[in-house]
């Protein structure tokens, strides 16, 4: 009985859980989740990312996401402006019950020249469908609530939908530059789920979505022949809670090359989330392709049950400079097939 009241406990918490953001220890990789407006914001005019990963597998059943997102930029006429379009896909399924939350979210951006191609103003907007969703034959209450018993005469008072979806819609404002040393950095500003859509699975009119607001930036340092060290940092208050997450890496090329993009290189760093966790990471790129790695080490008050233990993160992303996404207009207007730097 004791096991089926815990369970009916953690089953309501999932209800009200279910509202809440998905994060990634590699935060700087899965950019759109930061801000719709640091789309496009890399050196490139492609960009495809992947992300995995898996937590609290010491605890409970592993909460496991996957992600997906695509970026393409392309110049506006003759000047240095630019659109990004792209899209992000992700899909979570978290404890015994199987409550999951499938995402499917374009993303569409204008970033407005202010100094020809070194600073840019960045507008951007992502809204899409989400559709949640558990298992309720894994809901383990008492006797007298058992959904799988076919003899008890109140199988039926578990009544609840096991699914619903909704309609979404994040925006946010960046502004991406450079200093005199060519360091490069970005900050923005942003606010998700502004429609305020009810999710709920028990019938709660007053369930809402609530708006979450964060702060974003990056920068850039050249430390040598195409060393760089990169920071970051996110903070993000959501209804009651908040987050705090800073991280950062040096990335040192193995070989030197004069276009930073076909070099191999390996980094190392960590993340740290404020009163949550220490995430060590490591990164390898080959030549247009970018392999990640971290592992949250708990530092939260459920350290003792945990070991210290969070979660393993693996990202892969590829990054190039396509000729056949520049316009013919810009090739001739710019009189070179430089696409412009933005971090």
């Amino acid at each position: 009985m004791k096991k089926s009241i815990i369970t009916a406990v953690l089953f309501l918490a999932a209800f009200k859980g279910s509202a809440q953001d998905f994060t990634f220890s590699q935060f700087y990789d899965v950019p759109l989740y930061r801000n719709p407006a640091i789309a496009g914001i890399y050196n490139g005019n492609l960009r495809l990312t992947s992300a995995y990963r898996s937590q609290w597998g010491s605890v409970t059943v592993p909460y496991q996401t996957q992600a997906f997102s695509a970026e393409v930029s392309v110049p506006v006429g003759y000047s240095y402006d630019l659109i990004t379009y792209g899209i992000q896909l992700a899909n979570d399924v978290a404890g015994d019950l199987k409550l999951g939350r499938t995402q499917f979210l374009p993303v569409f951006c204008f970033h407005k020249s202010l100094n020809e191609d070194i600073s840019f103003l960045t507008f951007g907007v992502m809204g899409g469908y989400i559709q949640s969703q558990f298992d309720p034959t894994k809901v383990l209450l008492g006797s007298q609530f058992n959904y799988n018993d076919p003899m008890n005469p109140y199988q039926n008072t578990f009544t609840s939908r096991t699914s619903f979806s909704y309609l979404d819609a994040s925006t946010g404002l960046a502004f991406n530059s450079e200093f005199n040393d060519g360091t490069r950095y970005y900050y923005g500003v942003s606010v998700y789920h502004f429609l305020r859509s009810k999710v709920y699975f028990i019938d709660q009119s007053s369930s809402i979505l609530r708006p979450r607001f964060s702060l974003n930036g990056g920068i850039n340092f050249v430390t040598g022949n195409f060393d760089h060290l990169y920071m970051f940092g996110d903070a993000m208050v959501q209804g009651g809670n908040r987050q705090l997450i800073m991280g950062m890496y040096y990335t040192h090329n193995v070989t030197d090359y004069d276009d930073e993009r076909d070099n191999i290189a390996l980094s190392g760093g960590a993340s740290y989330r404020w009163a949550d966790a220490v995430i060590p990471t490591a990164r390898m790129q080959m030549h247009h392709l970018q392999l990640g790695v971290s592992y949250d080490l708990n530092i939260s008050k459920l350290k003792s049950a945990s070991q210290y233990r969070g979660g393993l993160e693996l990202t892969l992303s590829y990054v190039n400079t396509l000729n056949a996404l520049r316009s013919r207009k810009y090739k001739e207007h710019l009189g070179c097939y430089d696409f412009p730097k933005r971090f």
